[in-house]
């Protein structure tokens, strides 16, 4: 008997011990950088909160997307918007990266169109006050359709189908820690 109630024990007790270790799971995980973060879930890069609500193709054949940009992408090649914001939760200024590109499945990496600096859509760095955002309260992109400022990117067709897609954001340089924090967002195409 005593050496059955042992090994009844140390069952229960190795029992215990995984189910501890499985619940343990997930703590001290941080979305962004130990998997890429979703879209739709805002994190924080250098003090300040990214989120980006949506990802998805522009179609110049309509007025709204028009409004976005005006310039239709090549043969072969597709423009994509991802549409995101960006907080300052603090309570110090803080600057916004200005420091973004995608990257495919097969480590291609794609930075964004550069686009007219008095297009209203189109995500400008800044320094952005304590609880301010971009886009700005009252503005045009806050206003629109998805409430964001837009990242254009003009990607070859191939390389929208080598997904996941992940957008890299690196903000700004920290010259006491010296170097830059980056974080990763999974784009839903």
């Amino acid at each position: 008997m005593g050496l059955r109630r042992l090994k009844l024990t140390a069952a229960c007790a190795l029992a215990l011990i995984t189910v501890g270790g499985l619940s343990a799971c997930g703590r001290g995980h941080e979305p962004g950088v130990d998997e890429p973060a979703r879209e739709g879930l805002a994190i924080d890069v250098a003090g300040i909160a990214y989120n980006v609500f949506l990802t998805r193709e522009l179609n110049l054949n309509i007025t709204p997307d028009r409004a976005f940009y005006d310039k239709p992408a090549e043969p072969g090649r597709a423009l994509y918007g991802v549409f995101l914001q960006a907080c300052n939760e603090g309570s110090k200024p803080r600057m916004t990266a200005s420091s973004f590109h995608v990257e495919d499945n097969q480590g291609n990496e794609f930075e964004p169109v550069e686009v007219e600096e008095d297009n209203p859509f189109i995500y400008h760095p800044g320094k952005l006050l304590p609880g301010d955002c971009i886009p700005e309260a009252g503005s045009v992109a806050e206003f629109g359709p998805t409430a964001a400022s837009i990242l254009l990117f003009n990607f070859p067709l191939a390389a929208t189908e080598n997904r996941p897609l992940e957008l890299k954001i690196e903000g700004p340089y920290d010259f006491e820690e010296g170097e830059r924090e980056t974080k990763t967002v999974e784009l839903d195409l």
